[in-house]
């Protein structure tokens, strides 16, 4: 299963393009890297791909067919800021169940603790909202995931945690995984391969 964007192009102003023809191809099981410098259109490309951007000119495609609007979206994409992905009046608990019910072996494997069920969102720290955003991107209808710079606000030690979960956790359900990241030393630790926003931009 490949999930695609092909001649993606975008600018939030006539003939001032962000994106221009852009291909970018992930496959089931694969963890690619993305890199590119703060305002390179890195965000701008996981939003295309994950469809919460409609603006834009080409395709995106799973297999060939277009996504769907109107049904659980087989791309997720986990925000670098988790509290803006998050209902602020909801309890952890019904934000986590919303799209289904997260098995206790996803919530183990993320280091989620009972008691943080309960708590509100802001009672809680980046880190830890970012586990419960994960956990819940992980439905079994989930193909692809979009990691867009999600681990730069823990520490070192949250950070090698948080990925060996979302490793261990892609590869027993065959997801795809795109990690964007300015890191180098990061991506080149994670990925298979590795594309760069430089390379993909036909400005």
């Amino acid at each position: 299963m490949y999930l695609k964007g092909e001649n993606i192009s975008f600018g939030y102003k006539k003939n001032n393009f962000i994106l221009k023809n852009v291909n970018i191809c992930l496959g089931s099981g694969e963890v690619l890297g993305l890199i590119g410098d703060s305002g390179s259109g890195k965000s701008t490309l996981c939003k295309i791909l994950a469809g919460y951007e409609k603006n834009y000119t080409g395709t995106v495609s799973i297999d060939g067919k277009k996504i769907p609007d109107g049904v659980y979206n087989p791309v997720q994409l986990i925000f670098q800021h988790p509290e803006k992905a998050v209902n602020p009046k909801w309890k952890m608990k019904d934000i986590l169940n919303e799209s289904y019910v997260v098995p206790q072996k996803i919530l183990d494997s993320f280091g989620i603790k009972k008691n943080w069920l309960n708590r509100w969102p802001n009672e809680l720290s980046g880190g830890e909202l970012q586990r419960f955003a994960l956990a819940r991107a992980l439905s079994p209808k989930t193909k692809f995931l979009i990691a867009d710079e999600i681990t730069t606000m823990v520490d070192a030690i949250t950070q090698v945690q948080i990925w060996d979960s979302i490793l261990d956790m892609v590869d027993e359900l065959n997801i795809g995984v795109l990690v964007v990241s300015h890191d180098k030393k990061l991506i080149n630790k994670l990925c298979h391969d590795i594309v760069y926003m430089s390379d993909l931009i036909n400005i």
